[in-house]
């Protein structure tokens, strides 16, 4: 009886192991690892991660390109060396090779200073952002993108 339970047990890990491995992750899923990448690169300050996800084609309607997008990274950073970045949600729609990813994010950072900064963040804000991706020999890349603080955008 143990046995045969025990074969029965087996065979159910077999069977969940096979569609796990078979699961092949869809472009979405494919956009949205793009996309929380960059945040966790963001919080780990890892400049190198966030520009592997853009491309050398960057161009925005703000008129940043890549090289742009870059200095605007190095300049938060080293304003904030700490930086937290929250997306509750992301809406992303896929057609062919070119994505949109809709998501607002809430960003704070928080300077040297260990009073009431280490607590509070100095600066806090929430952004809109739209951004457009592109497939580009296989992988996605960031090739353009558009953000504003939502408080302005409610003006």
């Amino acid at each position: 009886m143990y046995d045969r339970q025990f074969k029965v047990i087996i065979a159910l890990c077999i069977v969940i192991v096979c569609f796990s491995c078979c699961h092949k992750e869809s472009e979405m899923e494919k956009v949205k690892k793009i996309i929380t990448g960059v945040q966790k690169a963001a919080e780990e300050k890892n400049i190198k991660k966030i520009m592997n996800c853009i491309s050398r084609t960057y161009r925005d309607p703000q008129g940043n390109t890549y090289d742009d997008i870059r200095g605007i990274v190095l300049a938060y950073f080293y304003r904030y060396p700490k930086v937290s970045v929250y997306i509750p949600s992301i809406d992303i729609s896929v057609e062919d090779i070119i994505a949109k990813a809709s998501f607002q994010s809430v960003l704070t950072g928080r300077g040297t200073n260990e009073s009431t900064s280490s607590v509070l963040p100095e600066s806090l804000d929430v952004y809109a952002f739209e951004v457009l991706l592109k497939r580009e020999s296989g992988d996605w890349q960031i090739v353009s993108a558009k953000w504003e603080r939502v408080r302005d955008a409610v003006r």
